[in-house]
């Protein structure tokens, strides 16, 4: 199982653990972190999966599509670190990957 931490705006921390192949949006879904809703199932139609990446995991889960980036524009404090949780699907070599939600996501 892989081990992803999802960090909360507020610095409530959840690690869960998973199997590669789903989405880091699913992910969460499945495991009730509630700054992350994915209300159009995994389809970047929305954006209440953002979430940032930091740095050191960025070449791991590739750069966003044009397709992602339009979403986000939607989003709200969309920065260099943000992605759509539904675009990244996690890998082995992710074990050990933290995800930070927006603030404006809780």
């Amino acid at each position: 199982m892989i081990c992803v931490t999802y960090i909360e705006a507020d610095g409530t921390s959840h690690d869960v653990h998973v199997d590669a192949g789903i989405s880091v949006m699913e992910a969460a879904v499945r495991n009730n972190i509630s700054a992350i809703e994915g209300e159009c199932g995994g389809a970047a139609a929305c954006a209440t999966c953002h979430v940032y990446i930091p740095a050191e995991w960025q070449a791991l889960t590739g750069s966003a599509s044009e397709d992602e980036l339009a979403m986000l524009e939607f989003g709200e404090g969309v920065d260099e670190r943000s992605r759509l949780g539904c675009q990244i699907t996690i890998t082995q070599e992710m074990n050990g990957m933290t995800v930070l939600t927006p603030v404006t996501q809780r």
